[in-house]
């Protein structure tokens, strides 16, 4: 059996954890540079406040004191799910991240009831040992584990763990009452065409020729009705597997065209880049970085371009790294452009157990690399132990524009030591 695991409202429930004051207060928590709604608690979604909301069109009502809006904290929404899971860890041996706040548990060897007072008892511990609420949904399959997910989250009855076996009447009466835009993977497109032929329930699915379903559409859509009927045909990418490539950009927080900030950003998310490549236990051939003007402002001129810049050796030194940075920016840095984001990406990714090593090599190369090996050690324990940013190369500027805008960006009460929560005697 595989669980679902899905933390409600999970970015509200995380400021809420460390701030008990918004509990039942219509809350939400806004994009990058307070751009628009990206989270909403139960009480603003009440209000009509849908998901993507431009925060400017909520300026009414946050004066009137009805809404809290939130900067979002990533930091903070990070380390929590990281805490999640450590509990999820006591309960199964595989818990598999699908996203910041959904996670795949296996649950194998169990029978429905033990299965049943298991998960309730992870659904308690949960909310008891991190702040977070859950909803538990358990099936044989991952696509019925969103369902039975779904179930336990909008049903009363289930409170919050719903397990479905094969067969049982409630996994029919689930599938005959959900809609086919409700299934995992099954886009608005796909629900028009599924119409034509007369399937318009999760049930219709299930109950469909399989090889049918995969001739006229496709090997993924075939999987999904395969699954419906409670046989895995999906796994999981592996969560370890080393990415190809590591991207870092950030919109600016506001238009700039200051070579110096815009190369100090530059810097900023190369080093940002190399940590998470030495995190994976990769190194780099080649770095590509790019910067972008605002194409929605037809009245400034127009500029957004890109260069790579070949490494001399494979490396996840954050020297070696900044040094083609620089190199990069100052083939295509422009002036009198205004830019609105910047990005730095590591390219042609190898693993770093299993480079080739040249014939030309030294004692004095493999010297340097041992020690390159050795400061960035010292400085990611550094940076793991004391909070990330303690220790970098180039101090940011604090004002400078490319930071994001978050004007009510709470503290990152578990990562920053200076911003720990404190308990106060009256």
């Amino acid at each position: 059996m595989i669980g679902l695991i899905d933390c409600n409202n999970f970015y509200v429930s995380c400021e809420r954890v460390f701030q008990p004051r918004l509990e039942e207060l219509p809350v939400g928590v806004l994009s990058n540079n307070d751009g628009c709604v990206i989270a909403r608690s139960n009480e603003l979604k009440a209000l009509g406040v849908e998901m993507g909301t431009p925060a400017f069109e909520l300026k009414a009502l946050l004066q009137q004191g009805r809404i809290r809006l939130l900067s979002s904290n990533y930091e903070l929404y990070g380390d929590m799910s990281a805490r999640v899971q450590s509990v999820l860890e006591e309960f199964s041996a595989g818990v598999e991240p699908y996203s910041i706040d959904e996670m795949f548990v296996r649950f194998d060897g169990f029978g429905h009831d033990q299965l049943l007072a298991h998960c309730r008892e992870l659904h308690c511990k949960v909310r008891r040992f991190t702040g977070i609420p859950v909803s538990v949904g358990v099936a044989p399959t991952r696509t019925l584990a969103k369902l039975a997910n779904r179930a336990a989250k909008k049903v009363p009855a289930y409170r919050g763990v719903c397990v479905l076996s094969v067969g049982s009447t409630a996994m029919e009466n689930l599938l005959r009452h959900t809609e086919l835009g409700d299934i995992w993977g099954v886009g608005r497109r796909l629900v028009e065409r599924l119409a034509l032929m007369g399937i318009r329930s999760a049930w219709d699915l299930a109950q469909a020729d399989p090889k049918e379903i995969r001739r006229r559409f496709s090997v993924t859509l075939e999987r999904t009705a395969l699954e419906l009927r409670g046989i895995p045909c999906i796994e999981m990418n592996d969560a370890d597997e080393p990415r190809q490539r590591i991207m870092t950009s950030r919109s600016f927080g506001k238009l700039t065209d200051n070579r110096a900030e815009i190369h100090e950003a530059l810097r900023q998310f190369g080093q940002r880049g190399a940590e998470k490549l030495r995190g994976q236990d990769s190194l780099a051939r080649a770095v590509y970085v790019f910067l972008k003007t605002n194409r929605h402002r037809p009245d400034l001129p127009q500029y957004s371009p890109g260069a790579v810049v070949e490494l001399t050796r494979p490396t996840d030194d954050s020297r070696e790294v900044l040094h083609a940075v620089s190199q990069a920016f100052a083939a295509i840095y422009r002036p009198h452009y205004r830019f609105m984001k910047a990005g730095v990406m590591l390219i042609d990714l190898i693993d770093a157990n299993r480079q080739q090593m040249s014939l030309l090599d030294t004692h004095q190369s493999a010297a340097e690399r041992e020690r390159s090996e050795k400061l960035m050690a010292t400085l990611d324990a550094l940076n793991q132990r004391m909070g990330r940013g303690t220790v970098k190369l180039g101090m940011p500027s604090p004002n400078a524009a490319w930071h994001l805008r978050c004007a009510n960006r709470s503290p990152r009460w578990s990562t920053r030591w200076p911003e720990l929560p404190s308990a106060k005697a009256k």
